[in-house]
This record gives C-alpha cells, structure tokens and sequence, in this order.
C-alpha cells in the first residue's frame, strides 16, 4: 500500500489542533485531536512512498512508535485515505495508459470522494471499461448522453436509432453539423468514439451474449418522440424485463426534461407501473394515450438544447452511479425539470399490483403518501442508508463539518 491523503479534498486548519478536509458540506470532514507534528507528516501521505518508507520518515520526525500506522488505519477508517497502488490488476492494466488515465483523473478524484476504501475509486473506473451500455435513440438526449458515458470510461457504449441526422439533431457534443443526411446511429456512434479517451473496440450491435458477446449492463431508453418520453410504452421494454436487463429512461416532452426511471426488473416499478399507476389516478389516461400515440406526428419535436443537454447530463450521472454499484434516486422515481423555472422534483412511482412485474410483491408494506405528488427537490434529497451506516462506523475523532 502506498498511502496518500485524497487528494480531491482540500486540507485547512480550523485551530491548533483540528484539520478540516474538503470544503463542501457533502463532504467536509473534521479529523482531530491533531498535534502539529502528525500535521506535518499529512504532507508524507502522497502516494510515493510505502509503509515502511514511512514509518522511517515517522522516526526522523520523532513521533512514536506505531504512531503511523495508527494514523494510516485512522484515515483509512475515516475514508480519508487512497492507496496510490491499489485497485487490483484492471487498475493496473489502467494505469500503464498514461493518455488515457490522464483523460480521466478528474472523474478518479470524484469517484474518492464516494469510496470509502483505499483503492475503490481507481478500481471502479477500471472496471467501467468492462462495462456495456446500449443507448436506444439518438437524438439531441441520446447522442450526447452516450458520448458522455463513453467520456467518462464507460468500455462499451451502443447507439440503436432508425433514420438520418436532420439539421435539428445537431448539438454540441452530439451530431456535428457536417453528419447532417448520415445515418442517425452511425453518426451517434462516432461521437462515441470520438469522446472516448481510450480507441474503444468495434463490437457488432446484433451480436447476442449466445454469439459470444456479453450482455448489456444497461439500457437506456432515450426516444426523440415526445409521446414516448411521456407515456412509455411497456411492450417497449418487454424483452428487457424478460432478460432481467436494467435500464433507464431519459428524455424531453413539452418543455420538460425527464430522468427516470431505473427500472431494475422484478425490484423497482416500471413503465407498466407508470400506466397502471397514472391510469388508476385518471381514468381517461388511456383515452388520451392512444389519441398522442395514434395522431399525426409532427416532424420536429420541442426539444430546448440546454434542457436536452442537462438531462443528458443526469441521465449519464444516473446511469454511472448504477454502474458504480449504487442505487441512484431514479430508481422507483422520475426526475422532471421544465423551463422556465428549471426546479428539478422528484415523482415517486410506485409499484403496482396491476402490473404482471412483480414489483408490488416485493415492495409490500410501502405505500405512497400522497397520489404521485412532486417530493424531494435534488437540493432536498434524504441520505442514503450507506451514507447513514459510513456515519456510524466513523471512528471516534471525525465527523461531518458543519460548514
């Protein structure tokens, strides 16, 4: 182990005796009693030097014996630790490409903010290069949405969409002006590549896990109809309830940009349990459905650029987070913002007994407290239970800063 304090946090003094990392309130930290000889000796823990290197240092500088490792465990314990070496051997493989780690070192300093152990941070941003994610729409939400699942490490990042890049798919990070008339899937594809900072491997988009391809570790639905992103349509995500696929829904209708929801099949609600739901609460919701379903389509979709970039954005923080290995707020839920107030809230799906999921058996006992009513707002979110058991098992002389 080569130990170094996080770096992505920022160390001050609040007294004589008392240092204080990160700044901001979701992670700042106090760590204290601290005399300024073991102060001194937090500039050693920079990921150069090992254990035993160390403790020579800790003897140069007079401190006790077994006073470094007890102030290495503290930290670890704390979560204030990362290990400059660890991993496991993906990490490795990562860090002999230097372009490519240097491409995303800022996505490793945020993944230490949210790992506790030293070594998780660099291990989950090895392991998103095994990862495959299919994204099924390219338009202004799905072009730039996988692109930047591919920016941030994700291995294998798929695009499914049917016809030709029209002037209204363009957008930054997404479909460049000069695709306009290409196919709307193999231009979204190249924008994969082209944010990917590792050359990602050509897979073919058909090949089944029975052909030797591994299954998707996600689906992201991201239509460019309005009406979809609105009322999906459960059939839609049949095969993918069947094959126990998660995935996740993404998109703009109206003037209003939509996350959510993570749909994990058998566990959370879904897209049947929208309907049921919305339908139990509006008996004309079918009526209406089928009128926007079976109505002239128009040719161009309001889609605000900003607002389909911004929910691009949380779609991908959605889709990492789960990939991470955590359950992000979208799981059960739908996140909507609409212009031109843009104040994100959170509408809770819940399971229903309707719907031939099975959610609702496994939810018993959870009931909605009001009839799908706006909750939370993103600055308003209740921690999670791994943020409250962290807070349990945080060793005596740290806690949260109040700042």
């Amino acid at each position: 182990m080569h130990p170094m304090v996080k770096p992505a946090l920022r160390c001050g003094w609040r007294d004589l005796n008392t240092v204080q990392f990160g700044m901001t309130p979701a992670h700042a930290m106090t760590l204290g009693p601290m005399d300024l000889a073991t102060g001194s000796f937090l500039d050693l823990l920079n990921g150069t030097r090992g254990l035993e290197l160390l403790r020579e240092e800790g003897r140069r500088m007079d401190l006790p014996d077994g006073h470094v490792d007890g102030l290495v465990r503290r930290l670890a314990r704390a979560g204030l630790l990362d290990d400059a070496r660890g991993g496991g051997p993906a990490a490795d493989s990562l860090r002999k490409k230097k372009e490519v780690l240097d491409r995303l070192r800022p996505d490793l300093a945020s993944l230490s903010l949210t790992t506790s152990a030293p070594g998780d941070a660099m291990g989950q941003l090895a392991a998103r290069r095994s990862q495959r994610v299919q994204v099924r729409g390219a338009g202004r939400v799905g072009a730039v949405l996988a692109s930047l699942l591919a920016g941030a490490g994700v291995g294998g990042v798929d695009v499914l969409d049917g016809g030709r890049v029209e002037p209204w798919d363009v957008g930054p990070g997404g479909h460049p002006a000069e695709a306009i008339g290409d196919r709307r899937d193999e231009s979204a594809r190249r924008a994969v590549r082209r944010a990917a900072p590792d050359r990602p491997q050509r897979r073919t988009p058909q090949a089944s896990p029975e052909e030797g391809e591994p299954g998707f570790s996600l689906v992201i639905l991201a239509p460019r109809d309005d009406v979809a992103v609105h009322a999906p349509d459960p059939a839609d995500a049949e095969p993918l309830m069947t094959s126990g696929t998660p995935h996740l829904y993404a998109g703009v209708v109206e003037g209003t940009g939509v996350v959510g929801p993570l749909v994990l099949p058998g566990e959370t609600s879904c897209a049947g349990c929208l309907h049921e739901g919305r339908a139990q609460r509006d008996p004309t919701w079918p009526r209406l459905v089928a009128q926007w379903r079976s109505g002239r389509q128009r040719q161009v979709h309001p889609c605000d650029l900003t607002l389909a970039t911004t929910v691009a954005g949380l779609a991908a923080a959605h889709a990492l987070a789960f990939l991470d290995g955590r359950i992000p707020s979208s799981a059960g839920a739908r996140w909507e913002v609409s212009v031109p107030g843009l104040h994100w809230h959170a509408r809770p799906i819940w399971a229903h007994p309707a719907c031939p999921c099975a959610a609702a058996e496994r939810g018993k006992g959870e009931h909605p407290s009001e009839d799908g009513a706006s909750h939370e707002t993103m600055a308003m979110q209740r921690p999670s239970e791994q943020c409250r058991e962290a807070e349990a098992e945080r060793p005596a002389g740290t806690w949260r800063a109040h700042v």
